[in-house]
């Protein structure tokens, strides 16, 4: 299976608009096989954050993108929660990949 329809497979579905800027943020990561959901996920959300941080504000403006953050970051955890074993190295590897983008 591919990115995309374990994408929309996922319930509660996202709204419309953010479903759409999900699948623009992961661009070409969409069809990639979604047994790497999780490193995809992350790897989306840390190149939209670094976006965001490279603005000069980020008001109300930025509200849609920072949601697209979040939203790729529970689908990453949901992801990683497939393999219980694994769930906290990949925790910890995606919470030091974020907070590096911020500093």
């Amino acid at each position: 299976m591919i990115l995309a329809g374990w994408l929309g497979q996922r319930t509660p579905a996202a709204p419309a608009v953010l479903s759409e800027r999900i699948q623009r943020t992961l661009g070409v990561r969409c069809e990639a096989d979604a047994a790497a959901a999780s490193e995809l996920c992350v790897a989306a959300a840390q190149e939209l954050l670094s976006e965001l941080l490279a603005r000069p504000s980020a008001g109300r403006e930025s509200a849609l993108d920072l949601l697209t953050v979040d939203a790729l970051v529970t689908y990453a955890f949901e992801a990683a929660s497939e393999d219980i074993d694994s769930l906290a190295a990949r925790a910890d590897a995606a919470m030091t990949r974020l907070a590096a983008t911020a500093q």
